[in-house]
């Protein structure tokens, strides 16, 4: 496909399921703990689109967290969670929260201009935790 970025330039990670296999859905809760977010030059998104592939409506018009969202918020240890589910989370975690629709999603992790551990392999993205 002439419109794909090259690997160089950009890299792509697709998931639609847990860590133990499952589909990805609303009616769950998830976690994605970032150790280490993705090692770019450039920048790093996280986008949910439901099971048509489309952006799904949600309370805050949020579709995407990643280098360019304002206020995420950093644990102690340097990690961040986003918290991947339907119903709205507690205050402390709106700010990293990705709403889900109800039904079946996926998730797209895209690195711009990505530095040599992801171009290597040694940096892949962290699993899809049910809380």
């Amino acid at each position: 496909n002439i419109f794909i970025n090259r690997p160089r330039e950009t890299r792509y990670f697709y998931q639609d399921l847990d860590r133990r296999g499952a589909r990805l859905t609303g009616a769950e809760r998830y976690t994605v703990t970032f150790k280490e977010t993705p090692p770019v030059n450039g920048f790093w998104s996280i986008t949910l689109y439901n099971k048509h592939h489309f952006f799904t409506p949600n309370d805050i018009n949020r579709f995407s967290l990643g280098t360019k969202s304002k206020g995420l918020r950093y644990e102690a240890d340097g990690s961040l969670i986003i918290y991947v589910q339907n119903e709205r989370p507690d205050a402390d975690k709106v700010s990293n929260w990705l709403p889900a629709p109800a039904e079946e999603f996926s998730l797209f992790i895209r690195a711009y201009w990505p530095l040599p551990p992801i171009q290597e392999g040694r940096w892949t993205p962290p699993p899809v935790v049910p809380v």
